[in-house]
């Protein structure tokens, strides 16, 4: 929590309660319905907390931007974003209809009201948005045939709308079709040594109609 305050410095009254809330919350889910492993459960502030922020070292989301979250799994990095960007909307989604009710309930516990959260597989939405981002859910190949054509037309960022993700290691293999690709090393930003192979991927994604 305390790296948080430091990297965030500007957060409201409100945003620092809500972050403070999301150990207990977890802990409290996470003992009935188990997202996340009782080793990270100890580390949520660094391994999954500051870990989703990490997008938000990339970009800084304008109101009223729309974002999904793929396979979100416990709710990252959905949650910690949609705390940081009261005024942009957070879709959630993930196939394991366990895993959307805690992030319901986590969602109501922080009083959330820009984050909606579905069981549902990321090829049957059809709405658009300006950003998709995910924590390495599956290879880059694979996770851009699902969310190709979700991409909204209108720019509001000087990054270009697309996908932004979070993932480790070298990525030289599976970044090979996509030359256009940036990696940002969150070692530039966080110190932990957690953060030393991990990254956010920024890919483009043409619209299509």
């Amino acid at each position: 929590m305390e790296e948080i305050l430091k990297q965030f410095p500007d957060l409201s009254e409100n945003q620092i309660l809500q972050f403070q809330k999301l150990q207990a919350l977890y802990e409290d889910w996470n003992a009935k319905i188990n997202v996340i492993s009782r080793k990270d459960i100890d580390e949520l502030y660094t391994r999954h907390v500051l870990h989703s922020l990490g997008i938000a070292k990339i970009i800084e989301f304008r109101p009223g931007s729309k974002i999904m979250d793929v396979g979100t799994g416990g709710g990252f990095p959905g949650i910690p974003l949609a705390i940081l960007y009261p005024e942009v909307d957070f879709y959630l989604i993930d196939v394991i209809a366990k895993k959307i009710k805690v992030v319901n309930e986590v969602a109501t516990g922080l009083g959330l009201k820009n984050l909606k959260a579905e069981q549902k597989r990321a090829e049957l939405v059809k709405q658009e948005f300006d950003f998709i981002v995910s924590r390495a859910v599956t290879n880059m190949p694979d996770f851009v045939s699902w969310v190709d054509g979700k991409i909204s037309k209108k720019q509001n960022h000087e990054l270009a709308n697309g996908i932004l993700y979070l993932k480790g290691g070298d990525l030289t293999e599976e970044l090979a079709a996509f030359p256009k690709a940036t990696e940002y090393n969150l070692s530039d930003f966080f110190t932990d040594e957690f953060f030393e192979t991990k990254k956010v991927v920024h890919l483009s994604l043409k619209y299509k109609r």
